[in-house]
């Protein structure tokens, strides 16, 4: 049995073979390796949200199909969209998803023929590109320079690539990097994307996870956004839902009726009590937005404190659950630093390159660990002299 070409292009998740080496540390040390890997949020849902779900799973009648999203919800996400953004939303231009990357994942299938194009940043959410694999898209780059503030350089793309471009992959907030986008920007996205004729798919996971004193906006919150794109939104990082898999596709209403017809094919809806959770959360929810920000904002800078007095000097993220940091000159490429730093102290980060090729010299910690991991982290460098010796055999 042949598989299918596509399927060459597809790879082991990169957190996969981080685990094979965290289980051979952990063999060989018999120590527990502190884990800045995998971007699963410890913050759990707010106690009513996990109440609601609860309840709701013990109702027999909430295990039928879920074909059509309950209005309450559709209502629901309108008003909050309203209420949190500024942006008035109809029940056609919303679209319920088993998690936003459901939609990352299929949207390629409703516009590309195999050969077109679609502009990617880099470094990039590793589903940003398996989506055009699947799609049997061209992948084009966007490279994004931390001299540039990690913004796409729309001068740098090229004629030839604007023209092959069917549709652009956005994230800002962004991951892996943690920039953020000011409104010129957003404004510039727009105005490419009409001239050029290019859909925009813009991941919006992270607007509640801004820690400069500003509040995220939305893409639709900007005249002429619902006319060349559509936004994903999650309930996974401001709510704490990441395993109860709830998200949402807003914005133009073409878009969301054709993605509607593909879903129809692919699923039979969100399982009820994650509905009814989700209501729970959009009504009720700002003050554990606001504590999972504000514990975010206490990680980043205990890390970044802890880590630097160890020798390793880390710059404070703009944005997300993340940080972007790089590697030490000594190190040809974050996948042999990351070995290094696995087996000679027992922390483990993900490597940069795993994101693409802008990631050469970077790793990514995921701020999804206790205050005492950051401190155990960082006396594992002191007791080692991981970073100091790097230091002083220059």
């Amino acid at each position: 049995m042949q598989i299918a070409d596509r399927m060459n292009f597809i790879q082991n998740s990169v957190f996969a073979n981080l685990r094979k080496d965290k289980e051979q540390y952990e063999q060989q040390h018999h120590q527990q390796v502190l884990d800045f890997t995998l971007g699963s949020p410890n913050i759990p849902p707010a106690p009513n949200v996990i109440q609601t779900l609860s309840n709701q799973a013990q109702i027999a009648r909430n295990y039928r199909y879920a074909v059509d999203p309950l209005n309450e919800l559709i209502d629901t996400i309108s008003e909050w969209y309203f209420n949190r953004y500024q942006v008035r939303l109809t029940a056609d231009e919303i679209c319920l998803l088993q998690g936003s990357q459901e939609a990352l994942v299929n949207l390629p299938l409703l516009y590309c023929n195999p050969g077109d194009g679609i502009l990617v940043q880099n470094p990039y959410y590793p589903a940003y590109v398996d989506a055009p694999h699947i799609a049997q898209a061209d992948i084009l780059f966007m490279p994004l320079k931390e001299e540039h503030d990690y913004l796409i350089d729309f001068d740098a793309i090229s004629p030839i690539q604007r023209q092959k471009a069917k549709m652009m992959i956005v994230c800002y907030p962004n991951n892996p990097t943690g920039a953020t986008a000011p409104d010129w920007f957003i404004e510039k996205l727009i105005r490419f994307a009409k001239e050029n004729d290019i859909l925009v798919i813009y991941d919006n996971a992270y607007s509640d996870l801004i820690f400069d004193g500003s509040k995220g906006k939305s893409f639709l919150s900007f005249d002429g956004a619902k006319e060349v794109g559509i936004e994903l939104n999650s309930f996974s990082k401001s709510y704490g839902m990441a395993g109860a898999r709830l998200g949402v596709m807003v914005g133009n209403e073409t878009v969301i009726a054709q993605y509607r017809k593909l879903k129809s094919n692919l699923d039979y809806g969100v399982f009820l009590p994650v509905q009814y959770a989700g209501i729970e959360a959009l009504q009720t929810g700002s003050k554990i937005v606001e504590q999972t920000r504000q514990t975010y904002i206490e990680r980043r800078q205990l890390l970044q404190q802890e880590f630097s007095k160890a020798g390793w000097a880390i710059e404070l993220t703009k944005a997300t659950m993340f940080i972007w940091a790089q590697i030490p000159d000594e190190y040809e490429d974050s996948y042999v630093f990351t070995k290094d730093l696995l087996f000679k102290t027992g922390v483990l980060v993900t490597p940069g390159l795993a994101f693409g090729q802008e990631g050469k010299r970077y790793v990514r910690l995921a701020l999804v660990t206790e205050n005492e991991t950051i401190c155990q982290a960082a006396k594992r460098f002191e007791q080692t002299q991981f970073f100091h010796s790097l230091t002083t055999s220059d």
